[in-house]
């Protein structure tokens, strides 16, 4: 073991309910956010800068993390997007080859402070009984008055805007400029898988902030259009909804992914909702309705959109669903171009086996 005295830690519910553990490097911090827990075996830095999860604490549910360091080409986004990172063991040594730094590294590159040591067992089957909710992990142990003050006045995430935290300033190109096809991206914290699936996909993308009109995003003259994934509340992105409404307006291709999928559903008048906990893995069972076919996906989403009211709409037809809990994971609209997936096709990391619809997006604008 690197550090043979680690600085004690723990980590606060707001609800009261204490976890105990050591800081990551033995270090002295304190970081805000809503807990929630990702069931992914592999694959931790990739969720740590996927723009999702912006302003959680996050909690790895596999035993080690870190043992096999970070690799440059594996991000999701240009830094770490977590609030902190809770989980039992940290490797501080890793070996795998292919690593260019040690997860301890590459969190401090990011001034991102971490705990390990905490039951997470019985930390995610809390969290899993009691629902997601504000938390702090802090070294500050002697001053939990005052901890538990701010913690207070964190915001819920239900109704916090986050998009505009994550996503571009200004416009920017990706790919290739003579490719085939040409997309407009929406991007409300869009991951890079994402753009590189539909560039080895003959396409040439336009990224927008999240606030950008459909005629901003129209005078380009693409194609298609995409709604990216992303953190926080839908039902307060009303400029993308709008967006959205143009969009589907114009006739032309549309494909949503997760928050982007959400916003459509807006867009079409559909509600949304805080889950209790949320899914976030990469071993989530959907099950494809118009092929009947199951696929094993990747997801990462504490929203979803209303069930009867997807169903209710003459407009739209449900075309997957969560098997553990039906909720809708994904629609697609009857008289346009326009379809959606609460889960995440692009995966990174997690399965391949939604990766047609990329496919389907351009077989859509083909015709």
């Amino acid at each position: 073991m690197k550090y043979q005295t680690k600085k004690k830690a723990i980590l606060l519910l707001a609800d009261g309910t204490i976890f105990h553990g050591k800081s990551v490097g033995n270090k002295e911090g304190t970081s805000f956010g809503e807990v929630c827990f990702n069931t992914g075996m592999t694959g931790y830095q990739e969720i740590f800068t996927d723009p999702s999860y912006f302003g959680q604490l996050m909690v790895t549910t596999n035993a080690h993390i870190g043992n096999y360091g970070t690799n440059k080409d594996e991000i999701e986004s240009d830094s770490i997007k977590i609030s902190g990172l809770i989980c039992k063991n940290f490797s501080y040594e890793y070996s795998r080859d292919l690593a260019d730094k040690s997860l301890e590294e590459f969190l401090n590159d990011s001034n991102l402070f971490a705990i390990s040591d905490v039951d997470t067992r019985a930390l995610v089957s809390y969290i899993r009984d009691n629902g997601a909710m504000n938390a702090v992990i802090t070294t500050d142990v002697n001053n939990l008055d005052a901890i538990k003050q701010q913690l207070g006045e964190v915001p819920s995430m239900e109704g916090l805007e986050l998009s505009s935290k994550v996503s571009t300033k200004e416009p920017y190109f990706y790919g290739n400029e003579n490719a085939k096809y040409k997309i407009s991206a929406l991007d409300i914290g869009i991951k890079k898988n994402i753009l590189r699936n539909l560039e080895k996909r003959d396409a040439y993308i336009k990224v927008y902030p999240y606030n950008t009109s459909y005629a901003d995003m129209a005078a380009w003259n693409p194609d298609g259009f995409f709604i990216s994934n992303g953190p926080g509340d839908p039902e307060p992105l009303v400029d993308a909804i709008e967006t959205a409404k143009g969009i589907i307006e114009s006739g032309k291709p549309l494909f949503g992914i997760c928050l982007g999928h959400q916003v459509i559903a807006l867009a079409n008048g559909v509600s949304t909702y805080k889950m209790h906990n949320g899914h976030r893995g990469i071993n989530h069972p959907v099950l494809n309705l118009r092929t009947g076919k199951g696929e094993i996906t990747s997801q990462n989403h504490g929203f979803a959109i209303n069930r009867e009211e997807a169903e209710a709409n003459s407009d739209l037809e449900i075309t997957h669903e969560h098997l553990n809990d039906k909720t809708v994971a994904g629609i697609r609209m009857k008289n346009k171009q326009v379809f959606s997936v609460q889960y995440h096709p692009e995966a990174s990391p997690g399965p391949h086996d939604s990766d047609y619809l990329f496919d389907e997006f351009f077989e859509m604008i083909q015709k």
